[in-house]
């Protein structure tokens, strides 16, 4: 079975179906986005209590019922440390050794190729620290800010779209080095930090509040834009951007910047604003 399922991930049209998916997302049909959005609710046990809007007939489609803000003090912000940036389950969670990352039991990834291939962002992390968060169907689908900080740059860096569940972290090498994603580098007390969004099968659009939307159209050329003219600072807990469907966020911070909290490990479920560090 595993070998049949590794063959349709990779031969399934990945980028021609999360096309299909973004547009199915933004129908705005009422019977059409109602019957979706309370059939989602009902088979992923969504909480919508915590929405700021819990009906499902007041979101306009199913897009924006996906990436609802929450509602004003369910997600508290811890006040020291590194703050998570969204709900989800952490993949893997530790130390950069020199410039490889655990992936998963058995596969490790590059620092460097996860950065697009420039030696000059990985020379930032080298012997760091990362933490990779997943964020499933039923999770929140807004990224906060971990930490106050000022933009230096974002690079968009095409490439696939596997899923990036369990099966596939353990399945394909170098899943999150070959995969689409958005590099968002920022300065901040701690030193450098990049909060990297990545994409993956179904995931209709990737965005950032101070860009809008960088996906789709899904690009063939590594792009960066660079912010040292322009000041766009952002405060801990602040919103940063969005998935419009689910993926991971992997965290990237400076040798001897931080320090995780020793309790947390891979398939804990964290939630925006919880301290990750000590």
């Amino acid at each position: 079975m595993s070998a049949i399922t590794n063959f349709f991930i990779r031969v399934i049209p990945q980028h021609g179906l999360s096309n299909l998916i973004y547009k199915i997302t933004r129908i705005r049909k009422p019977w059409f986005k109602n019957w979706a959005i309370n059939t989602f609710v009902k088979r992923f046990n969504v909480d919508m209590s915590l929405a700021v809007q819990p009906k499902a007939e007041a979101y306009k489609d199913f897009n924006s019922f996906f990436t609802r803000p929450l509602r004003e003090g369910a997600r508290p912000i811890c006040k020291q440390g590194i703050c998570s940036p969204v709900d989800g389950t952490i993949s893997q969670i530790g130390r950069i050794n020199v410039n490889t990352l655990l992936q998963a039991k058995n596969h490790n990834y590059d620092l460097t190729a996860l950065l697009g291939g420039s030696a000059t962002l990985a020379n930032n992390f080298i012997d760091g620290y990362f933490c990779c968060i997943y964020l499933s169907p039923r999770d929140y689908h807004r990224i906060h800010m971990p930490i106050d900080g000022s933009l230096r740059e974002m690079t968009y860096v095409p490439g696939k779209l596997y899923s990036v569940n369990t099966y596939t972290a353990e399945t394909v090498p170098n899943l999150f080095a070959v995969n689409e994603r958005v590099l968002n580098i920022f300065d901040t007390d701690h030193g450098p930090m990049a909060v990297i969004q990545v994409g993956a099968i179904n995931v209709g659009s990737m965005e950032t509040v101070w860009h809008g939307m960088i996906t789709p159209p899904y690009g063939k050329e590594m792009t960066t834009w660079h912010y040292d003219e322009q000041t766009i600072s952002l405060k801990r807990g602040d919103e940063m951007g969005r998935f419009n469907m689910g993926s991971t966020v992997i965290l990237l911070f400076a040798k001897d910047a931080i320090e995780w909290n020793g309790s947390l490990s891979a398939t804990d479920t964290v939630v925006m604003g919880q301290c990750l560090s000590n």
